[in-house]
């Protein structure tokens, strides 16, 4: 539980950061016989910083019960 913790952690800090990320999607537009063209698109999937603070409570909270668990 406590490196589930860390990850939430990491990715909330991450998302707090970055804002969210992109990728580059590969497209098929026109085959015509031998020939073949393609798009390569860039899309951009934005993160809310209410999520990534969300991520960084939840892990400090997994953190902190499981270390009280053990004492």
């Amino acid at each position: 539980m406590r490196i589930l913790g860390f990850i939430l952690i990491g990715a909330g800090l991450l998302a707090l950061v970055f804002g969210g990320f992109s990728y580059t999607r590969k497209r098929d537009t026109v085959e015509f016989g031998p020939l073949k063209a393609s798009v390569q698109q860039r899309e951009r999937v934005s993160l809310p910083p209410v999520l990534g603070a969300a991520a960084v409570i939840a892990g400090v909270a997994l953190i902190v019960i499981t270390s009280r668990r053990k004492n």
